[in-house]
């Protein structure tokens, strides 16, 4: 058998999970599609499809929240303002993830490649350089190369 929570521990995390929807704002399905002027079977079309991912209560109430509400903008404007089908919509959800992953990737490089600079730059002010300078010196210009 799996291991059991005490009641204590449960509890506190569903007063944790009712305060962050608080803070973030959740909203049924029935709000949503007033709100946005559109029916509730368009929300659970988008839903099947995999558009949307509401969270579920106990009761397998949906509860939109913030997040979700700002993506379903999104894909209201990609079909009613550019004329989008939900699979066009789905290909372009994905590649805007796609795109936010590669940008974090990106991100985190240029820290790390940042970081390494300083720590390098850091040894080298250490030494009195501004160059880093190998040992043996700065190396001498080949005779064919010097100015006559």
């Amino acid at each position: 058998m799996g291991k059991r929570e005490p009641a204590g521990e449960i509890l506190s995390e569903a007063k944790e999970l009712m305060a962050k929807r608080k803070s973030q704002g959740a909203y049924m399905i029935s709000s949503v599609a007033e709100m946005y002027g559109i029916h509730p079977q368009t929300l659970r079309l988008y839903e099947r499809e995999g558009l949307l991912k509401p969270s579920r209560t106990e009761g397998n109430t949906r509860l939109y929240t913030d997040d979700d509400l700002q993506r379903l903008e999104f894909i209201l404007s990609l079909a009613r303002d550019l004329g989008v089908n939900i699979a066009g919509i789905a290909i372009i959800l994905q590649m805007r993830e796609r795109m936010e992953a590669m940008q974090k990737e990106m991100q985190n490089f240029f820290t790390y490649i940042q970081k390494e600079m300083l720590a390098r730059s850091d040894v080298d002010a250490a030494r009195g350089a501004i160059i880093p300078i190998r040992p043996g010196g700065l190396g001498r210009i080949p005779a064919r190369d010097r100015k006559r």
